[in-house]
């Protein structure tokens, strides 16, 4: 009875969204993940790895919000603990501090999850690439 399947080699989870951390690609880490600050290139400019098959969709923006919500109210907790805060100083510090952790996270994020997804060959990134 032949065997018609083919060998697919195991991709490393933790190493593929350190690489998407860092925005590069999950496959070389060498290429860069993005075009622009958050769209995903077609495919690594290394090692050609095919990574439009991404849908990161709105999970990476629900991570930061959850990361960022957390840092915050940690913050104005210990600021109203330790000192007499006005609410105005919260308006204007942890507002802009809000925005700019957010936008600041958003790559990193969206580069773990679309090296998540890239590791567990999930959507279009089952089928063995031209890298491989």
């Amino acid at each position: 009875m032949p065997e018609n399947t083919t060998t697919l080699e195991n991709r490393s989870v933790g190493q593929a969204m350190w690489r998407g951390a860092l925005c590069r690609c999950p496959h070389c880490g060498q290429g860069k993940m993005f075009r622009a600050y958050l769209k995903v290139a077609d495919q690594c400019n290394v090692c050609g790895e095919e990574l439009s098959h991404h849908r990161a969709d709105d999970f990476p923006p629900y991570i930061a919000i959850t990361i960022v919500g957390h840092i915050i109210i940690f913050l104005m907790l210990h600021m109203d603990m330790t000192y007499h805060v006005q609410p105005i100083t919260y308006l204007l510090t942890m507002i802009p501090l809000s925005i700019v952790l957010c936008l600041a996270l958003l790559p990193p994020i969206k580069g773990s999850i679309v090296g998540l997804q890239w590791a567990a060959r999930m959507y279009g990134f089952g089928a063995p690439s031209r890298a491989d």
